[in-house]
């Protein structure tokens, strides 16, 4: 089992858990979470024979923070999962991601599909169903937060303050919106997770083109989505079968956004589903 991955100067700490010999699925939690969203998720796949690896993705682990906006990159984040496969000795696996660890999964399913039996994505969109749904919804208002974040500084002062309320009227219970809030309750502490919005708008237009064009994800996926989910709305949720060649299901729960958390066990049914039918 594994606790730490070095990679490049990097360590990235890891929850490796679960029987050792079972099929490895990887969680990957999005902002402002940390390894720890998947808790009453984790132990339904444990009882199923399922191996968990959940990384404190880059930005989170305190020895894997690096400044550099540029260090941010989706490809490189996607690296990194890829290296804590390698490090746990996986040659491919169950990838399962929310929020933006969803547009990680997104991203490994794509371009790494030798590395990943299946996805299981959950809140987040296609990127090409998000961007579609820029000029076919209200979503352009839903997202107004990922163009308040590319300001330097100011958004760090601010949410080392407000975090934990902010994620209390998001739907979030007080106990984990403290918890996750206090590991980030300084500028410092902000700076790499928001390095991951920062980036994403650091591309150049031929960039965020070709992302409208991306192609089909082919291996077989599911789409977990709260109906009730203030950020990311229908419109690309359902925009999102468009762009999965491989064997699709949509799952749409009567829930918000925090879907690891207050739907552990709709979450941990979607994926033991898909991981039986991706055998």
């Amino acid at each position: 089992m594994i606790d730490v991955v070095e990679r490049d100067g990097l360590r990235l700490d890891v929850r490796d858990e679960g029987p050792r010999t079972g099929e490895a699925v990887v969680l990957l939690h999005g902002f402002p979470q940390d390894s720890r969203c998947w808790a009453e998720v984790a132990p339904t796949l444990h009882d199923a024979g399922l191996r968990t690896l959940a990384p404190d993705q880059r930005g989170y682990s305190p020895g894997a923070s690096p400044d550099d906006v540029s260090a941010y990159r989706i490809a490189t984040l996607a690296d990194d999962v890829v290296a804590v496969m390698d490090a746990a000795g996986v040659s491919s696996a169950h990838v399962v991601g929310h929020d933006w660890g969803g547009a990680v999964a997104w991203h490994l399913g794509a371009q790494h599909p030798d590395r990943v039996d299946s996805l299981t994505v959950l809140s987040t969109p296609h990127p090409a169903a998000l961007a579609r749904s820029m000029t076919r919804s209200l979503q352009p208002l839903r997202s107004w937060y990922t163009v308040a974040v590319q300001v330097p500084v100011l958004p760090e002062l601010v949410l080392s303050a407000t975090l934990a309320p902010a994620l209390r009227l998001s739907g979030l219970p007080a106990d984990l919106a403290s918890r996750y809030a206090a590991r980030l309750a300084s500028p410092r502490g902000l700076r790499g997770p928001l390095a991951w919005y920062r980036a994403a708008g650091r591309r150049p237009p031929w960039d965020l083109l070709r992302t409208l064009g991306t192609g089909p994800v082919s291996v077989p996926t599911t789409y977990v989505w709260g109906r009730n989910d203030p950020t990311l709305g229908g419109v690309a949720a359902r925009l999102t079968a468009e762009h999965v060649t491989g064997d699709y299901l949509f799952v749409e729960l009567d829930a918000g956004h925090w879907l690891p958390e207050l739907e552990p066990a709709g979450v941990a049914e979607a994926v033991v589903d898909r991981v039986r039918h991706s055998a």
